[in-house]
């Protein structure tokens, strides 16, 4: 673990550490004790949706950098890359062992398909940023401040975080040889913007943002914190954005600070923000499962050449 990361990781400990201490145990174990079979399936249902979904746009992605992927392996290997990045350290473990499951015979081993594996995870990332965006302008209705003052903060925290992310990813892109490699814009454009890509990406990754969105909307719901309509822009979002920081297992524990910190913004308690966010974590977790079972199946079985 980098000096960086190990700090962001002490970070978040003592934040969730400060709202713990402030925490009452009562109220948490009654909000999880309201969750019901019917919440539990519906947010298992949005699970199994955004990774199906992630996974033909994984595909797309693929398919137009000429690697071709059936749907049912896709969705496969996107099972496995939920399950371990949701449990190891760092969030990307998974999404490094499908690319390099999928690797194929030819020029470059795995490289071309670490390739479509970074842009189908940047599709789905910047339709997220610019939702998060989006809601820069509810904001004011939740927090009940001067419009322009609150918004330029928050703008410049979000422009920010997503610079950092950018550079982070870039870094990691770059030392896994993506970057760099012939024809890199080419393929930029061939994966979202040649035939009318961009839509087709949008519309995939939107379709996820969504369920993730309304996954953890019915989590809060369940426990107790109904949530005004108007949270699916604001606080969710950050919430979920929280889960981006790279510490801990699978965005446990950023995504916990941030709901602790944002639920009482619209009058809900720390706790209902805690339990709402360990029952979407625990249930996004148990969707994932079924890539244990094809953890073992092996990927694309051929040998690559260096």
């Amino acid at each position: 673990m980098s000096a960086f990361r190990f700090l962001i990781l002490l970070s978040v400990l003592a934040i969730v550490l400060l709202l713990a201490l402030r925490l009452d145990t009562t109220t948490l174990i009654a909000a999880l004790s309201k969750v019901s079979t019917l919440h539990i399936a519906g947010i298992l249902c949005l699970v199994q949706a955004q990774i199906v979904l992630s996974a033909l746009r994984w595909r797309f992605t693929a398919d137009r950098l000429g690697q071709t992927i059936a749907s049912g392996e896709a969705i496969r290997e996107y099972y496995v890359a939920t399950l371990l990045n949701q449990s190891l350290p760092g969030g990307v473990a998974g999404d490094a062992l499908r690319a390099y499951r999928m690797r194929a015979e030819g020029p470059g081993g795995w490289k071309q398909p670490a390739k479509a594996v970074v842009f189908e995870r940047l599709s789905g990332q910047i339709v997220f940023f610019a939702f998060a965006a989006l809601g820069l302008f509810a904001w004011p209705n939740i927090v009940g401040v001067d419009a322009s003052d609150h918004m330029a903060i928050v703008g410049f925290a979000v422009v920010v975080g997503l610079g950092a992310l950018m550079l982070l990813g870039w870094k990691i892109a770059k030392s896994k040889g993506v970057i760099g490699q012939p024809g890199m814009l080419a393929d930029i454009r061939k994966a979202f913007l040649d035939r009318s890509a961009w839509a087709i990406q949008i519309a995939l990754s939107l379709t996820v943002v969504l369920a993730y969105v309304a996954a953890f909307f019915i989590a809060s719901h369940a426990v107790g914190a109904r949530l005004p309509l108007i949270a699916t822009v604001t606080i969710v979002p950050l919430t979920l954005l929280a889960m981006l920081i790279p510490s801990g297992l699978g965005g446990w524990g950023s995504r916990e600070a941030a709901a602790m910190a944002l639920w009482p913004l619209i009058g809900a308690t720390t706790s209902e923000g805690l339990a709402a966010s360990l029952v979407y974590g625990g249930l996004s977790l148990a969707g994932a499962l079924p890539g244990l079972a094809f953890l073992g199946w092996g990927g694309a079985q051929k040998t690559p050449h260096a």
